[in-house]
């Protein structure tokens, strides 16, 4: 514990009053009460791959008409409609560790599908929107292929 004592001040110039503290800031105290940005923990950005490869695997078949297709899609839609909360990697686990509301996405999921079915027997020409990944990166470039000039 620090006493009274061993405080350095600082003064701005001889005569002004003017003295500064070092102040102690915690890393719970500079982050708030959210904690640490669900980015940088790695059990988080894996659970965000899970669920944004279970969403993309829903919008990508359900149009499909191939039997692996269709088990490929029955399979994600079993998991988004488990209740299961024994396994880490659950729906129900994911949605609530990624602070996502279970039957907000259950619904939005159905009625998703709802409509491209609809829209497939109106016609009308059908856009896939998948998950935007706002962290991270899957290519980098490192230089220049080999045997390509530069034209300046």
């Amino acid at each position: 514990m620090m006493n009274a004592t061993a405080q350095r001040t600082v003064t701005s110039s001889p005569g002004v009053g003017l003295e500064l503290e070092p102040e102690v800031v915690l890393p719970s105290q500079f982050y708030g009460k959210g904690g640490l940005d669900a980015s940088l923990q790695p059990e988080k950005r894996l659970m965000l791959a899970v669920m944004e490869d279970a969403v993309g695997t829903f919008q990508k078949y359900v149009w499909s008409r191939d039997r692996s297709g269709q088990r490929l899609l029955a399979e994600v839609e079993d998991w988004f409609n488990s209740d299961d909360v024994e396994w880490p990697y659950s729906f129900v686990n994911i949605a609530h560790s990624l602070g996502l509301d279970v039957d907000f996405m259950r619904s939005g999921l159905r009625r998703w599908k709802q409509q491209q079915l609809d829209a497939r027997v109106d016609g009308v020409k059908v856009v896939r929107f998948p998950f935007r990944r706002v962290n991270g990166s899957r290519h980098a470039i490192t230089g220049r292929a080999p045997g390509l000039r530069h034209i300046a």
